[in-house]
């Protein structure tokens, strides 16, 4: 396997479980959520939803670099 392609499926698993961990914090009507409280359930989501950003980044970055034949 690629390494740009492992980076885009670890991109895609924090991606969604930002997307989840937000949406979870949004529509849930208790103080907490998971055991944790919703602000740092949103906190966290945020910061998954960054580190799926930097790693689609990463992703575009070895696919360039892969198209040149440079590997890393």
């Amino acid at each position: 396997m690629k390494l740009s392609k492992l980076i885009h499926v670890i991109s895609v698993f924090a991606g969604l479980s930002g997307v989840i961990s937000f949406t979870a914090a949004i529509l849930g009507g208790a103080e907490s959520v998971f055991g944790i409280t919703k602000v740092d359930v949103l906190l966290c989501a945020g910061i998954l939803i960054l580190i799926a950003t930097w790693l689609q980044i990463a992703t575009i970055h070895h696919m360039m670099l892969e198209k040149k034949g440079e590997l890393i």
